[in-house]
């Protein structure tokens, strides 16, 4: 209702939406347009998006060195989500804990920028200076996690001016990362600082969540055909390189079976978000007059019969078999690659920051459920209907999945 949004579809205007200056198709503005910026993340992220730089180069690098942190975190969340069998209980199997209020903050936080952006996008635009401030709740998520954060990044600044910047035992983390990038008003703030890191974890959860879940799925949906492959390859890689880095890159029939899902279930039928800026013209002669909305149509190429053959039929190995081609092929059709005709994450320089972390999120998750866990649907033979929300795509929300732990675990 807010505003007109322009579907494109054909790949010489995406390209052109791609490739195009910030100052002529604006990603940021139309994220905070979106989202009600000001009011959900305030200004000071809105305008300035140091954290997407960190996501792309220190968290992309340290993907190797922290992947054991990542295991220890999913095989812990799984003994805590999926309850413990009655043979568990008895030998008195200690789950370890996390900070509960803190994950239930960032869960409450994302959910809380969604409903406020909505709440805000259905009042004028004249009065959102006045009502913005009313409807959001942002500051008492920050205050929330500044009694966790607070401590942290205090303590940490103390270190960097005792020892200097690159100290011998300065820990690898975001918290180090935001400190060393952030402008100086910022790193003082320690409030900014808080809302920060928020909104780098608000742009990892909902995301992630509906992908596996989606996988999640097709894997109970279809487990005749795809759990013993995926399993088989999972223990063989596994034995070669461990619970690393290296090993998920060499899933290949993973990597296919998890982007296969996010082509046939993409989060947003919407892609290449961009607000323009100054009135421009496409290749084809479409008039985009300033204030409008563009976006591609990431749905129609994903189902597109010239482009993925059988379309509508979910083929979880799929993309394995597009890259037993070449080096180059195997490279293109990696989960982490973006094209015109793959824009689960976005396209050119705008593409997820994050995806490399995602990618490798994403495939260790659903690893450790197929060597654990033999699932099946509550209701076989049916995929749970997805649900529309917008232009976003939602697993559906009241499915149930079966869980049950494997002898050998």
């Amino acid at each position: 209702m807010e505003h007109w949004i322009v579907v494109i579809n054909k790949a010489e205007n995406i390209e052109e939406v791609r490739k195009a200056p910030e100052e002529k198709f604006s990603f940021n503005e139309a994220v905070s347009d979106l989202i009600a910026g000001p009011w959900t993340i305030g200004m000071n992220i809105a305008r300035n998006h140091y954290h997407q730089s960190i996501i792309r180069s220190h968290l992309t690098r340290c993907l190797g060195a922290r992947f054991e942190d990542l295991k220890d975190e999913l095989s812990t969340t799984f003994k805590e989500l999926v309850p413990p069998t009655d043979v568990e209980k008895a030998k008195g199997i200690q789950i370890p804990g996390r900070n509960e209020d803190y994950v239930d903050l960032n869960i409450t936080f994302s959910v809380d920028i969604v409903k406020t952006a909505l709440r805000i996008s259905k009042v004028p635009v004249f009065l959102r200076p006045i009502l913005g401030p009313i409807l959001t709740t942002t500051p008492r998520s920050v205050r929330r996690g500044m009694k966790h954060l607070g401590p942290l990044f205090e303590q940490r600044k103390r270190e960097m001016e005792a020892h200097g910047k690159d100290w011998a035992d300065k820990p690898a983390d975001m918290i180090s990362w935001i400190l060393d990038e952030a402008p100086e008003d910022e790193r003082q703030s320690i409030s900014e600082l808080t809302k920060r890191m928020l909104v780098i974890n608000f742009a990892a959860i909902h995301t992630s969540s509906n992908s596996f879940t989606h996988a999640l799925y097709h894997l109970a949906l279809e487990r005749e055909k795809y759990v013993e492959p995926l399993r088989e390859e999972i223990e063989r890689v596994i034995k070669e390189e461990g619970w690393t880095k290296i090993a998920m890159t060499k899933m290949q029939k993973l990597d296919s079976f998890m982007k296969e899902s996010q082509r046939f279930n993409g989060i947003n039928i919407l892609v290449l978000n961009r607000k323009v800026l100054v009135d421009s013209t496409l290749p084809d002669g479409t008039f985009l007059p300033k204030g409008t909305f563009v976006a591609a149509n990431a749905g129609a190429a994903h189902h597109d019969e010239e482009l993925y053959s059988n379309p509508e039929v979910f083929d979880g190995f799929r993309f394995a078999d597009m890259r037993k081609g070449s080096v180059e092929e195997s490279t293109k059709h990696q989960m982490v690659s973006t094209s015109a005709d793959y824009l689960a994450f976005g396209h050119g320089r705008h593409a997820c920051p994050g995806r490399f972390f995602a990618v490798n999120e994403l495939k260790a998750m659903m690893a450790y459920l197929l060597l654990t866990y033999d699932v099946k649907l509550e209701h076989e033979g049916t995929k749970p209907l997805d649900v529309w929300m917008g232009t976003r795509l939602v697993p559906n929300p009241t499915a149930k999945v079966m869980f049950k732990k494997r002898a050998a675990c």
